[in-house]
């Protein structure tokens, strides 16, 4: 191969075909005088830096299942919900079980991804986890029992919609009451286990669908973009129309309008 008769647009086409580029190529590559090839090494090398780092990433978040399963737990269920601090909206918790052989280099905080990403990361924890379940409780059931018990309803429901009686359970902070089954509860787990970050990623996209539809109802308050939570758009139009039947009394102080 003589790498000088080569076009810049060749050695591109080859390098994208290569699983693993040979040292020997590597060294010609960068014993080349052109600065697209030099281009081309320094992209090559850090694709090869960031994949690295997110491979260390998931091993340092796959940290505590590897611990349960080399204790003999083999269900794990991964428990987060996403909600509490909205002014109107339900409060969303996700069950989420991975296959021990899952990878999805990135997974994180739901919090911490761009909204794309999150979608895409959704439908791959969809199609490829154990099993996920959905735990939805309402903005009156919140007013009547308070954010706190409402998060854990909501974990509860996800638990059980997950139709899998887990061997343990990863719990993003919250401890359960009167769950069957053993419980890590790990603050700031979103960004600490992989199976709370799917947990967390599930709730996140769930919710915003929800949050979406009922902007089409209630399209003053910018819910699609919002979410529920209180930006200076959503507080001026509580201001200007009350409150919906989705607002938390609670949260707003205002009764909600039929």
């Amino acid at each position: 191969m003589n790498l000088a008769e080569m076009s810049i647009k060749e050695i591109r086409d080859l390098l994208e075909k290569m699983d693993e580029v040979p040292k020997d190529f590597l060294q010609l590559l960068k014993e080349d005088k052109r600065k697209g090839v030099h281009d081309l090494v320094r992209q090559m090398e850090q694709a090869k830096a960031r994949q690295e780092k997110l491979a260390c990433q998931w091993e340092e978040m796959t940290t505590f299942e590897r611990s349960l399963r080399a204790e003999g737990y083999e269900h794990l269920l991964g428990i987060d919900e996403v909600g509490r601090g909205p002014l109107a909206g339900p409060v969303v918790a996700a069950a989420v079980c991975l296959p021990p052989d899952f990878y999805l280099p990135g997974l994180n905080d739901s919090k911490k991804l761009p909204a794309a990403t999150r979608e895409a990361f959704y439908e791959v924890i969809a199609s490829k986890a154990v099993a996920v379940g959905i735990g939805i409780v309402s903005a009156e059931r919140i007013d009547e029992i308070n954010i706190l018990e409402a998060t854990k309803e909501a974990m509860k429901l996800a638990i059980a919609d997950a139709s899998l009686a887990p061997d343990a359970c990863l719990i993003d902070a919250v401890q359960l009451k009167d769950l069957p089954y053993r419980q890590l509860p790990i603050i700031g787990g979103d960004g600490k286990s992989v199976s709370i970050a799917a947990a967390s990623v599930v709730a996140k996209v769930t919710r915003d669908r929800i949050m979406a539809k009922y902007a089409e109802t209630y399209p003053q308050y910018g819910f699609e973009k919002n979410a529920g939570y209180g930006t200076a758009e959503h507080l001026a139009a509580l201001e200007r129309c009350g409150s919906t039947p989705i607002h938390r009394r609670t949260f707003t102080g205002v009764k909600a309008q039929a």
